[in-house]
């Protein structure tokens, strides 16, 4: 009996080390050639990655490709096919996050749930996240979110230049009042420069290729991928953490400061504040932490993903008027001209519905997202996987796939639409793919973001068309976006002016 077992027992092992070695001899998938030692290190682009990603995508005939970029395997996944059978179907596996000490240690990021290690501390806070943003729960501060577009209009209306900027105040006093109960108090206001540098500080250092993992004897640092070898990126680290530190804690202090004087109003952070003001001590602080920590990832997690979204459908409309003069009869002919639209008129909108969603796809917001990780080895369509693996979605190639979209690159709301122009339930919504993959996706409830009352309200007041300059012509937009996760539009003229001398008077009505 012993020798039976003792037979079994060496036969499975010998049966998984053969399947072992065998598994291990399978390819790697398809990518750059490699050199000696680095790798695909100066292969690795520092900018608009996703573009080059799909053109090896395209070059290998993969929508796998493989990297090895100074000993770190990197995996870019390039289908809609792909990513839903790793991110989705082996969730389980492709959940975790890459270690990034730059963003993580020496920045402070670890309250940030695109961050968090895969467990129960991120569950915690996905689990309040959700609770507090999704659809039902955004419901109540409607009426907020309506009076911020407002302002947004009256700002149009006094012809500010900048509509970037425009978009992040609005965007900056939503997110504020909902997350906080916080009045921003004009265009230079703290937290509005506070969200934007610690967006762009984190967006800048999580890029894939902006700061590479050097596992030294010591302990593990990184290194700028443009200047080796050198000490910056610990200067950078030590301001760049002051800044992600103010937006975690002064809005959160501010809220609770309101709390005690009386004087708070209703928001995500005061009234999950007050259903645990019965506990003490450890638990309270448990708590009152992932409070603060998912408020601050609402305050940084959604104004450039908004911002972006709405520079982009300016400068769609402004290289396709055709598709805002149709967008405005839509809206005439439904809403009317005597008044403002409002919320309820959104539902009953297909062609202005299907401009938000091209605008997500035309230039999605988060091309790369955040990269994914792979702790133990796997297979996918014969190729090898290696173990500690960063494996990355490129939403990009998959909301350019001309399988998907034909045309891909020219600005179509038709796309999204029935002959009869009712939305299309079998295309693709591109909300499906631009905010993460799986478990990690981090999208919102659209309500929650602004865009859809945003567009309605400014296709129904304004005209949007290229400035003029001093030669009498028209001056062509940059179409330049920042660099980072979040491209966002960079500074471009435009002329926003007002349809109809009644349109003045329902936005001057609104103060």
């Amino acid at each position: 009996m012993e020798f039976t077992l003792a037979v079994a027992v060496f036969s499975i092992l010998l049966y998984a080390l053969r399947w072992n070695r065998n598994r291990s001899k399978l390819p790697l998938p398809p990518g750059p050639r490699k050199l000696p030692l680095v790798g695909n290190f100066f292969d690795m682009p520092t900018e608009r990655q996703w573009e080059t990603f799909l053109k090896w995508s395209k070059q290998f005939k993969s929508d796998i490709i493989h990297l090895n970029v100074a000993g770190t395997s990197i995996v870019v996944l390039s289908s809609i096919e792909a990513v839903k059978e790793l991110f989705e179907k082996r969730s389980a596996l492709y959940s975790g996050r890459p270690r990034m000490p730059m963003v993580v240690e020496l920045m402070g990021c670890n309250f940030l749930i695109a961050f968090m290690e895969y467990g129960n501390r991120w569950r915690s806070h996905r689990k309040m996240f959700y609770e507090g943003f999704n659809v039902g729960a955004v419901e109540q501060f409607q009426p907020q979110e309506l009076a911020a577009t407002h302002e947004l209009l009256r700002r149009l209306l006094r012809g500010f230049a900048d509509v970037v900027n425009d978009f992040r105040h609005f965007t900056g006093a939503v997110i504020m009042n909902i997350t906080y109960g916080i009045d921003i108090r004009g265009a230079d206001d703290k937290y509005i420069k506070i969200a934007k540098e610690g967006i762009e500080r984190i967006s800048t250092a999580s890029m894939p290729g902006a700061y590479l993992v050097i596992l030294g004897q010591y302990s593990c640092i990184e290194i700028r991928a443009d200047w080796i070898p050198g000490t910056e990126f610990k200067r950078k680290a030590i301001n760049w953490k002051k800044i992600v530190q103010d937006s975690l804690q002064l809005p959160f202090a501010e809220t609770q400061q309101n709390i005690a004087t009386g004087t708070a109003r209703t928001s995500f952070t005061s009234i999950n504040l007050r259903l645990v003001e019965e506990l003490t001590g450890t638990e309270l602080e448990e708590q009152e932490a992932v409070i603060k920590a998912t408020a601050a990832n609402m305050y940084l997690g959604a104004v450039d993903t908004t911002v972006s979204a709405l520079g982009t459908f300016i400068l769609a409309m402004l290289l396709n008027p055709e598709v805002q003069k149709k967008a405005q009869a839509e809206i005439d002919s439904v809403v009317g001209s005597g008044q403002l639209p409002g919320f309820a008129d959104k539902p009953t909108l297909p062609y202005v519905s299907a401009i938000v969603k091209e605008v997500l796809r035309w230039r999605n917001v988060t091309p790369l997202a955040f990269p994914h990780y792979l702790a133990a080895e796997d297979e996918y369509r014969g190729y090898r996987i290696p173990a500690n693996s960063i494996v990355i979605g490129n939403a990009w190639a998959i909301l350019h796939d001309e399988a998907i979209y034909p045309d891909p690159h020219s600005f179509k709301p038709e796309r999204f639409l029935l002959s009869e122009g009712k939305l299309n339930p079998a295309i693709r919504d591109p909300e499906t793919v631009a905010f993460g993959f799986g478990r990690r996706s981090v999208n919102l409830s659209r309500e929650t973001h602004g865009r859809g009352i945003v567009v309605v309200s400014i296709l129904s007041t304004f005209n949007i068309d290229k400035a003029i300059g001093e030669d009498d012509r028209e001056i062509e937009p940059s179409h330049e976006y920042s660099p980072g996760v979040v491209p966002t539009p960079l500074p471009f003229k435009c002329s926003i002016t007002p349809r109809s001398p009644q349109a003045v008077e329902m936005i001057q009505a609104t103060s």
